[in-house]
């Protein structure tokens, strides 16, 4: 029952194939049986668990498509009496006295809650190796990343140890590791679900989102978690739609656009991949049409500004006074805020508190952040023109297939680099939907990136489900 789609598994619920009980228990024994290999997760929540499914079997009705099912949050979001620990040392033992509003949606809907899934600390890196407790690693081939920073929740998924998981996506944090795990990964537009209870990172670019086995368990999750929130003044008055009615099989009229720019430094076989899924789209009656955004060879510069200086106002906040950890070894207030951060912090998470520092600093912002800001806006009017004459992007997820694991740790530029196709999206808060879409001559996995105007997420669901089912690449399953 562990191998089951979202939908599938609800269906299984209604028809009394099994209890919630069962198959919790189900996902703990298989969490149990693999996470030593992988460490998707820091949290397992096991009484917490087995308590929700109990209630959900009371009820017996599983009306909401998301009552009883066993799912995963990144250790980003927050959950009242759970430890949320954002993968890092200085909030190693934080226990939050509230829920995510995206968490308080979920447990309304009856959702079960497995634990909480490994993560880059803070969200800040592309392969999960900068997690406090250890890199998650990838189910196709252990001694490979399964991305960044939502390698959890993706890994976690591919694995089959939960049904589905909510990421964050920032540049790339939930699209990149679905695409390196074998996964369907969303990100949705900026401000479409609630970002109040989630550990920030950089403000105006953070979205929440779900890592599934389907497109269609993608549009069901995003049905439960979108919406405004009183507690979130950046989200709009958009209404929701009903997201699982987009999901259609022909694409007769859908005018697909194929930016030259995302192909450039791409794997070949990655890019012989994607040309591949373009093709498909073509067959179901898409229209494809060749498009240029030419400021895309801007982004990561651009991104990794604005981001950084963002996280660094963000982490001032961790002082070792308030809450977190608080070093033994200090006697001066200073003194404490120093050694608190310098033994609580990791170095990437270091690393941004320089850059953004410095990009903000008298002298340096005209130079630095004021020019990205300005970029920054002028990618957004470049998709937006774009957006005027196709109704979706096509183009790859990643340049390439996982990594191993260590093999760009010492050179963060080429970390960076792993980014270069997803940070448009998060810098102009488009949606973007990363599908399955074939594999390397190694057995790794390659995704197919799809992107749309903001809250159009119905056009990535009608041109993700349409591809999914014309191909069978999401069938496939790693061996653990």
């Amino acid at each position: 029952m562990i191998d089951l789609s979202l939908a599938e598994t609800h269906k299984g619920l209604k028809e009394k194939k099994f209890s919630s009980t069962e198959l919790t228990q189900a996902y703990l024994d298989r969490i149990e049986k693999t996470d030593d290999k992988l460490n998707a997760y820091v949290t397992v929540t096991k009484e917490i668990a087995l308590e929700a499914a109990g209630k959900a079997d009371k009820e017996g009705k599983f009306k909401n498509p998301l009552a009883g099912i066993p799912m995963n949050l990144k250790d980003i979001i927050c959950t009242a009496g759970i430890k949320t620990t954002a993968c890092s040392k200085i909030l190693e033992n934080y226990i939050p006295p509230y829920d995510a509003d995206v968490w308080a949606r979920l447990k309304n809907a009856g959702a079960v809650l497995l634990g909480k899934a490994n993560t880059d600390q803070f969200a800040m890196g592309s392969s999960s190796e900068t997690s406090y407790f250890g890199v998650t690693k990838n189910p196709w081939d252990p001694e490979r990343v399964a991305g960044g920073s939502s390698g959890g929740p993706a890994a976690s998924v591919a694995a089959d140890q939960c049904v589905f998981a909510i990421g964050t996506d920032t540049g790339g944090s939930i699209r990149q590791p679905a695409s390196l795990c074998s996964c369907v990964g969303l990100k949705v537009s900026y401000g479409r679900v609630p970002r109040y209870g989630v550990i920030s990172y950089a403000s105006s670019f953070d979205t929440i989102g779900p890592v599934t086995k389907t497109v269609e368990d993608a549009a069901m999750v995003l049905n439960v978690i979108a919406g405004r929130s009183d507690n979130d003044s950046t989200t709009p008055d958009e209404p929701v739609p009903d997201y699982t009615k987009s999901l259609k099989t022909g694409l007769k009229g859908v005018k697909v656009g194929v930016p030259k720019e995302y192909f450039e430094g791409v794997e070949k076989e990655t890019a012989d991949a994607i040309n591949q899924g373009i093709e498909t789209l073509k067959k179901l009656g898409a229209k494809v049409v060749d498009v240029s955004l030419p400021l895309t060879r801007y982004a990561i510069p651009t991104y990794y500004l604005l981001v950084k200086s963002e996280a660094s106002t963000n982490m001032a906040r961790y002082d070792g006074i308030k809450y977190g950890h608080t070093t033994d070894d200090a006697k001066e207030l200073l003194e404490i805020y120093m050694k608190s951060r310098a033994e609580g912090f990791g170095d990437e998470v270091k690393r941004t508190i320089m850059i953004g520092t410095y990009a903000l600093s008298a002298g340096y912002y005209d130079a630095f952040y004021l020019k990205a800001a300005k970029v920054r806006a002028l990618m957004k009017q470049e998709y937006e023109e774009v957006f005027k004459k196709v109704d979706v992007l096509a183009a790859p997820t990643s340049p390439f297939t996982a990594f191993r694991i260590g093999e760009k740790m010492d050179d963060p530029l080429a970390m960076y680099a792993a980014d270069t196709l997803t940070v448009p999206a998060g810098i102009c808060g488009l949606p973007g939907l990363s599908v399955p879409a074939g594999f390397d001559k190694n057995g790794l996995p390659i995704g197919m990136q799809i992107l749309a105007s903001q809250y159009k997420e119905e056009n990535l669901f009608h041109v993700g489900h349409a591809f999914e089912q014309a191909t069978e690449w999401h069938k496939k399953k790693p061996e653990l």
